[in-house]
């Protein structure tokens, strides 16, 4: 792709702030899914509902290795559909996409290396959030299933960096180009030269 006649900006903020932002927006979805919850489903918060919820097989050593093997494969399959998604509007498909992991902090990460429209951008961006963390929440809800429902909050705040990525373009014009930034939290944007004043 052609940049010559576009602006580049870089819009990105630091890890601190990145992981501020994320909790802002975990605490509404608490609220929001959280009470719904509770006044549907009141007995799973008395004392021992989470021992109840969770089978007998689950308990112990063999519990905690699920777990951690859960959120293990769940933060890969959250990056999987970040890279599913974009490559279905990159040019290249999944050539333009790349995977890795941050060693230093053991982040496994997803980028696409072409730029997007800015709706397909947050599109790719907020999918991971939406079908690993809204949906569940919202199955839980109508089911009454705690793990699920766990599951879900889990995996809304494990979305927020993205939703903060969100929310640093939510200003900006349709008509700009977005792209993961290669090395920091952020994207860079392309804008037409013709349109700026």
């Amino acid at each position: 792709m052609d940049l010559t006649n576009y602006h580049k900006e870089e819009l990105t903020m630091d890890a601190l702030k990145a992981q501020l932002q994320a909790l802002l927006f975990f605490l509404p979805a608490i609220i929001i899914f959280g009470i719904p919850f509770y006044l549907i489903w009141p007995e799973h918060f008395v004392k021992g509902a989470w021992k109840e919820a969770v089978p007998d097989v689950l308990n112990g050593t063999t519990g905690t290795i699920a777990l951690i093997i859960t959120l293990l494969v769940g933060v890969v399959i959250h990056e999987l559909i970040h890279g599913i998604t974009w490559s279905r509007f990159a040019s290249k498909g999944l050539r333009s996409i790349k995977f890795g992991v941050l060693w230093r902090s053991a982040t496994p990460y997803c980028h696409c290396t072409e730029p997007l429209l800015l709706k397909n951008y947050v599109i790719g961006t907020v999918m991971p959030g939406l079908l690993m963390g809204i949906l569940p929440l919202l199955v839980s809800i109508l089911t009454g299933n705690l793990l699920l429902f766990a599951f879900g909050l889990f995996f809304t705040l494990a979305a927020g960096g993205d939703f903060a990525i969100i929310n640093l373009l939510r200003k900006k014009s349709s008509a700009l180009l977005v792209q993961d930034h290669p090395s920091k939290i952020g994207c860079l944007i392309y804008q037409p030269l013709h349109s700026i004043a």
